[in-house]
């Protein structure tokens, strides 16, 4: 490993000391009044007779081309090649007047010319014979992925992640918020390119602490590359959040209504080399959901007791994130970041339990009911340190990154017990779990762009990475067997303490090779070796492991008429158990369903195929399908055992084998300025199976997503939209379908500086029921889940100063290797 690391640092300061032979001409084309780039603008660079003076917008004299070119979408452009001299250098474009900058010296052994970015005006005159309206497409295809533009769909304000989520192709989400890619839910969700610890720790209640207005866009990414952390089997979710670059400018949001509340805001403010920005947002959710369950113990295959069970519960938490992000540029090529965000909050799960247990004589064994009251305060700091140095040459960039997170996260939870015929509790419990998890990561790297003839461009991509994680975790109980508080005695057998510690090293190389005629090839490799120590230090038990992986990766692509692509991609991927699938607490308020972790889970290894097609065309209208086939091997389950008395432990296992295939279909279109459609579909045959535990299960899995907004006069817009999905599978249960649907309507006013956003789901259903059957050799259980999903909010919205482009985006960490998230 570390002469892998060796390498790696005398290839990046190789390339450091490549100077060019010939003289090149760089800048970025933005439009005068916007300050956006303009695309696909021609350059040209043009010997003889020249205008003296400093700027011009007509030539003058007699004038040779030399050579020529074009900006790229981002308006950026490279002119290689040009011999010594001085020259006018010409750049045009349809819809704007033709800007001239006369008397550029090229001189080979001083290096790039940087003419900075050029400012063409808009022609006027051609702007008032034609108006055209653009808009951007609702769902991009961008090669190596799938891009969903939050900020297009306005109807997304006041509601949070999960909701737009649920509109994103190849993304399904049920009504508890878990979101699966292609039936999996094994999947890496990052912010802005690096993970939130509070994501990882569970995906679906950090999804409903973020607010769906700070989102800009999600990118889907099926098939990472070398450069992500091989974790995530079905693939990476990338969410990009707003952000202001120039100037100072903010928003102020406000959310009432049943389920939801929330305040919050941000501010930007950009001025020279420094830019300071600030946001925060405090929140309440509420959840009310009713359980039931029949489960038939079997020893040797025989039933010998029922067990049925009734929970009811209603709950409001609350919690807030923040964040401070400081940018310095000392010069136009460097770049000085520093960020620190923080979540946190208290989500209860307070519950009223009904428990009896019959045997097969009639004899009833246990009969109680509990008051449990649970709560799971926990919060996450991290703190990003960064420096990217760009070049001249477009697209070359070092970076040097490093991050540290803290992030505890405790449970709490007390029991009173009532005997059926009891009216004073018969049983309490204390139990207590702190458990937290420090993480300290350092990475560089390095990507080098070059340009091969006129046909070909080539882009090299290396860099190194660690990650070290010290987890633990303290449980302590009190148990009082005769209900009295004075009782309560410290039970031994329901206490100890964890340690656990794992250090990645990796290290990755990657191409990526792109034609003139639209052929794209994208290839890479990712060592990764990681080490694991464990201390059980109250049963005085240590283990360590350590493992080597080697990933590849592989994209080809081609693009025919110019609107048209195909793409095979092959990866592997590994999943390294996190603390919350590791931790060994017992959480036994439920005595008939104890959950523990399993600090033994081995990483999963993936396979996965997948074979694309994209186009677009007028109107809006995008196609993306997939067809795609993934085999996961040490599959990570959460499985139950039941014991002859009828308690059943769940813990995580590494159960064997899961592969699934499947398709999927994205489609979106804009029939004219005020009708937005969107489909998303998406069909899974899922395959299970443990030779060592003698079990399989397969099925079919299908969702289904139709949206449609309506913009009306005098700015308002309204929206329709669903969604339905069959159920999922396990290897130990099939469940049953849920759906939701929902109508939005939204006003903007003060010259659309503020608007009022309604939202409704399941206006004419209070609940969504769900029903689920599960089997083992030692059980036969059915149970149903009722959960309220009709609720309303209104959003009040304000936008205050002036947004205008500029700067560059900071460059942070992005840890996605990890399994753990929520289930």
């Amino acid at each position: 490993m570390n002469a892998f690391l060796y390498v790696l640092t005398f290839i990046t300061f190789g390339a450091f000391a490549q100077t060019p032979s010939t003289g090149k001409l760089t800048g970025t084309v933005a439009d005068s009044t916007t300050r956006q780039p303009i695309s696909y603008v021609t350059i040209a660079v043009s010997t003889g007779a020249v205008s003296t003076s400093a700027v011009s917008t007509s030539a003058t004299g007699a004038r040779k081309i030399l050579l020529g070119g074009t900006a790229d979408d981002k308006g950026a452009f490279v002119l290689d090649n040009i011999p010594a001299g001085v020259y006018q250098i010409t750049l045009s474009f349809v819809g704007y007047r033709t800007r001239i900058i006369p008397n550029v010296a090229i001189v080979p052994a001083n290096g790039p010319v940087d003419l900075g970015t050029v400012l063409l005006a808009p022609d006027t005159k051609s702007l008032n014979e034609v108006v055209v309206t653009a808009r951007k497409a609702l769902v991009e295809d961008k090669g190596d992925k799938l891009v969903y533009n939050a900020d297009v769909d306005a109807t997304n304000t006041g509601g949070t992640a999960v909701d737009v989520l649920r509109k994103v192709p190849m993304l399904t989400v049920d009504l508890e918020g878990n979101v699966k890619m292609r039936g999996s839910s094994n999947i890496r969700v990052l912010v802005n390119g690096k993970p939130s610890s509070i994501m990882a720790r569970n995906l679906a209640d950090a999804l409903k602490q973020m607010p769906a207005n700070i989102i800009k866009s999600v990118e889907v990414i099926t098939s990472p590359g070398a450069k992500y952390d091989a974790e995530g089997s079905a693939g990476v979710i990338n969410i990009i959040t707003k952000k202001q670059l120039q100037g100072t400018n903010g928003t102020i949001n406000a959310t009432v209504g049943n389920f939801n509340n929330s305040l919050g805001g941000n501010v930007s403010v950009k001025q020279g080399k420094v830019g300071l920005s600030a946001s925060g947002n405090v929140y309440t959710y509420r959840n009310i959901m009713e359980m039931g369950q029949s489960r038939t113990t079997l020893v040797d295959g025989q039933p010998v007791s029922e067990l049925s069970q009734r929970s009811t519960a209603d709950n409001t938490g609350m919690g807030g994130h923040s964040e401070l992000s400081l940018d310095y540029d000392p010069d136009s090529l460097n770049r000085l970041n520093f960020s620190v965000n923080a979540w946190g909050g208290n989500f209860p799960n307070n519950s009223q339990l009904g428990s009896r247990l019959v045997s097969t004589s009639g004899q009833v064994v246990q009969d109680f009911r509990r008051d449990i009251a649970f709560r799971n305060p926990y919060g996450n700091a991290e703190f990003n340190l960064g420096w990217t140095r760009s070049f001249t040459k477009p697209g070359k960039e070092f970076s040097v990154l490093s991050q540290y997170s803290y992030m505890p996260d405790n449970y709490y939870y007390t029991i009173n017990q009532f005997d059926r015929a009891s009216e004073r509790p018969t049983f309490l419990e204390q139990t207590t779990n702190l458990s937290r998890n420090n993480e300290f990561t350092f990475q560089s790297d390095f990507a080098n762009p070059y340009k091969l003839r006129d046909s070909a461009s080539l882009k090299v991509e290396f860099g190194a990475k660690t990650i070290q994680r010290f987890i633990g975790s303290e449980s302590t109980t009190n148990l009082s067997l005769t209900g009295l508080e004075q009782d309560y005695a410290f039970d031994t057998a329901r206490s100890n303490e964890f340690k656990y510690i794992q250090r990645v090293f990796a290290g990755y190389s990657s191409l990526k090779f792109d034609t003139k005629n639209k052929w794209a090839l994208s290839a890479g490799l990712r060592l990764e070796h990681t080490r694991i120590n464990g201390d059980f230090i109250t049963q005085r038990f240590q283990f360590n492991s350590q493992y080597t992986n080697l990933v590849p990766s592989f994209t080809v692509a081609k693009t025919v008429a110019k609107k048209h692509t195909f793409k095979l991609a092959y990866t592997q991927r590994i999943s390294r158990p996190l603390i919350w699938y590791l931790n060994p607490f017992r959480n036994v308020s439920d005595p008939r369903n104890i959950q523990t972790g399993n600090p033994f889970l081995r990483p999963e290894l993936t396979h996965a195929t997948e074979v694309s097609y994209s186009t677009f065309g007028e109107n809006g209208f995008s196609l993306n399908t997939s067809l795609f086939w993934r085999q996961t091997n040490n599959a990570i389950e959460w499985l139950s055992t039941v014991d002859a008395a009828g308690v059943a432990v769940t813990s995580p296992q590494n159960i064997g084998r899961n592969a699934s295939y499947g398709a999927n279909l994205s489609l979106s279109m804009q029939p004219n300025k005020r009708i937005d459609l969107s489909l998303n579909t998406d069909l899974t045959y899922v395959m299970l199976s443990s030779v060592a535990l003698g079990q399989r299960n397969s099925g079919w899995v299908m969702g289904v997503g139709p949206n449609l907004t309506y913009k009306l006069p005098k700015d308002v817009s309204v929206q329709v939209m669903g969604q339905y999905n069959t159920g999922w599978i396990s290897l130990q249960s099939t469940n049953t379908g849920w759906y939701f649907y929902g109508l939005s309507g939204k006003k903007e006013f003060w010259n659309k500086k503020a608007s009022l956003t309604l939202n409704v789901t399941n206006p004419f259903n209070r609940w969504n029921l769900m029903r689920g059957e599960s089997s083992a050799p030692s059980f036969d259980a059915s149970n149903q889940f009722r959960l309220v999903n009709r609720s309303a909010r209104l959003t009040f919205s304000y936008r205050f100063g002036q947004m205008s482009s500029g700067g560059k985006q900071s460059r942070k960490i992005s840890n996605d290797d990890g399994k753990g998230g929520g289930r």
